[in-house]
């Protein structure tokens, strides 16, 4: 699954040739070291554009990082510019935020990170509401223009949440971090304080007991590895025709292997019996499998429509019924995720079958959050666009590599930067994040 045109262009003579002719130059991405997690945080010092409250709050949880905080641009290059736009109340003041970031952008490092903070339109006067609402549309214009493998996200923090809580905090790092490498374009809504700050930040998952679906390959190996990377114990879920696979991930995690049809009457019983056993709670789920029966809507069959149904969507809502009939082994709350897809947000061409199962997860999700809140859990969905793995290395040469360029990154992204926003959906600091459906896919031109 490499990436071969990504490699020419970023070595040896064939660097050269393609800055002469002008040809796409797609970047190698900063991507967390599994020795060496968030070390550095950052390439470079932290440029915090903005004042009042949220901006003193969020210098504290910079310089809490050991980072190089300055107010002014320095000299050389940055890591990060974070520009905190929430008393932004007219969008005439908009003005001198958005040229102090465009005098700055140049000096951003390579990988180097633009994340605003703002607050909701929803229920705002006209005036603030407009230029609220504009941050969206500057962000991900921001983000487009961005180059050398640089990312632009934006928090948005509502009503009754403190300028450092726990999510407005963690959604700050995670953004500013390598665990966010194909995450551009994107909007997190803090909804509520709720939430912890992790004792480790590089662990903190530890403790937890995590169950990931399609765990034996790809994307769900990539999720087992990351949790258990941030300390969580993983049972990975898999058919027994892939229990082969899916012993040789759980070895390498020392998590516990359950071959299983997710698509059976009581595969939530037996997921909560197993963990019930040898854990005595469960406090994550990751709604990782999923199948592809691709065909034009004109030549699809009951069986090709029916059995993405079964996997994808039918599956997940009847173990969700039962994982949340047993509301004794999630101390804290039970965390979901759920993977949805670019296709259920834009659609695809053959793909009536799948984005109706993947839209179908995002309407699931956002139902499930407040019955979740409830119960301290939180539901979120996460919509990886094109990722590097044996599906996508299935499709023919050219439109691989059109799919591949149709983002702000120019490349596909590999399964752990899934995982790795999977990891921060689960963790404590994102207790506040609830509802939610984060794109990874290096501002795919899709959708939103």
């Amino acid at each position: 699954m490499s990436d071969t045109y990504l490699d020419l262009v970023n070595s040896g003579a064939t660097k050269q040739v393609a800055k002469t002719l002008g040809l796409p130059r797609p970047a190698r991405l900063r991507r967390t070291h599994a020795d060496a997690v968030d070390q550095p945080l950052l390439p470079g010092p932290v440029l915090l554009l903005g004042a009042g409250a949220q901006a003193d709050a969020a210098a504290e949880a910079l310089l809490s990082w050991d980072l190089d905080v300055h107010r002014t641009l320095p000299q050389g290059q940055v890591g990060a510019i974070v520009l905190v736009l929430t008393e932004l109340e007219h969008p005439e003041q908009m003005s001198d935020f958005a040229l102090a970031l465009g005098g700055a952008l140049r000096s951003l490092a390579p990988s180097g990170r633009v994340v605003t903070i703002s607050r909701p339109a929803e229920g705002a006067e006209p005036q603030v509401a407009a230029a609220r609402h504009g941050v969206d549309g500057f962000l991900r214009s921001v983000a487009k223009e961005l180059r050398a493998g640089g990312t632009g996200n934006g928090i948005v923090i509502h009503d009754g949440v403190a300028a450092d809580s726990p999510g407005v905090t963690g959604a700050l790092r995670f953004l500013l971090s390598a665990r966010s490498a194909f995450v551009s374009g994107q909007f997190i809504h803090v909804t509520t304080p709720d939430g912890a700050t992790p004792a480790d930040w590089t662990r903190p998952l530890e403790g937890r007991v995590a169950v990931v679906t399609g765990a034996a390959r790809g994307i769900g190996a990539a999720i087992a590895q990351v949790l258990s990377r941030d300390g969580a114990h993983v049972i990975g879920v898999d058919m027994p025709a892939s229990g082969e696979q899916l012993a040789e991930v759980m070895n390498t995690v020392h998590g516990t292997a359950l071959q299983l049809d997710i698509t059976s009457e009581d595969a939530g019983q037996r997921i909560l019996e197993l963990a019930r056993s040898r854990h005595g709670r469960l406090d994550a789920v990751v709604h990782n499998a999923g199948i592809l029966r691709d065909k034009l809507l004109a030549n699809m069959t009951p069986e090709k429509w029916d059995a993405v149904v079964a996997v994808n969507i039918a599956a997940q809502l009847r173990i969700n019924e039962q994982l949340l009939a047993a509301d004794d082994l999630g101390p804290e709350g039970l965390r979901l995720v759920s993977l949805a897809s670019t296709s259920g947000i834009a659609g695809n061409r053959g793909q009536t079958n799948y984005g109706y199962t993947k839209a179908a997860v995002i309407g699931m999700t956002r139902s499930l959050a407040p019955r979740l809140a409830e119960q301290g859990g939180t539901a979120n969905a996460v919509a990886p666009g094109f990722i590097e793995t044996e599906m996508t290395a299935k499709i023919p040469p050219v439109p691989r590599q059109i799919a591949r360029r149709a983002n702000s990154l120019q490349q596909g992204g590999l399964p752990v930067d899934v995982a790795e926003t999977i990891a921060f959906l689960l963790s404590p600091q994102a207790g506040g994040i609830n509802g939610e459906v984060l794109r990874v896919c290096g501002q795919n031109l899709v959708g939103q």
